[in-house]
């Protein structure tokens, strides 16, 4: 298993999947439970999760995940997990109301980080959808509209064993101590 740090650097978003090479069950467990022990506020744990890992259901899934030259690249994709919110729990949507916060949507952005960096530990690549078809998903998924489906995450083997380089802003950019 490889270091936290370097779980966190090494995580990156795939655009280049191996499809024939298939995820294995115990480790689609395993990026789950990272998820499911992620903090929330007041425990509410306002998450559900899908995973797509037949070929069949993953076949009926892509089309709802494109659309206007937008990921055509899952198509070499072979799993999906599909994150909905759900209830937020009493405390959690009331205090998210009185500080005008949707907690809901932190808590769900927690849990798919540690889910990615729990899939990234096992040699998993992943990456991060926020465009696709909701309705399209909602009716493959047999999801109540209740439940927004807040993001799709691929999950596979790269192609390539090659990271990038990653862009990011200057610390000084994006940090400050207070004294």
């Amino acid at each position: 298993m490889i270091e936290f740090f370097e779980t966190i650097e090494k995580r990156e978003s795939c655009r280049d999947f191996d499809i024939d090479q298939p995820v294995e069950h115990k480790k689609l467990v395993a990026c789950i439970e990272a998820a499911r022990i992620a903090p929330s506020a007041c425990n509410s744990q306002p998450w559900y999760y899908q995973v797509a890992n037949n070929p069949e259901v993953c076949k009926k899934l892509r089309p709802a995940l494109q659309g206007m030259q937008m990921n055509n690249f899952v198509e070499t994709c072979p799993a999906f997990i599909v994150v909905s919110e759900t209830y937020a729990g009493l405390m959690a949507t009331v205090g998210g109301k009185a500080k005008k916060q949707h907690y809901a949507l932190v808590d769900i952005g927690l849990a798919v980080s540690q889910l990615c960096l729990g899939a990234t530990a096992q040699g998993l690549s992943t990456c991060i959808l926020g465009w696709f078809n909701e309705d399209k998903i909602r009716e493959l998924c047999q999801l109540p509209k209740t439940q927004r489906i807040r993001l799709v995450i691929c999950v596979g083997y790269a192609r390539k064993d090659l990271i990038r380089k990653k862009s990011r802003k200057a610390w000084e950019d994006i940090a400050v101590f207070l004294d």
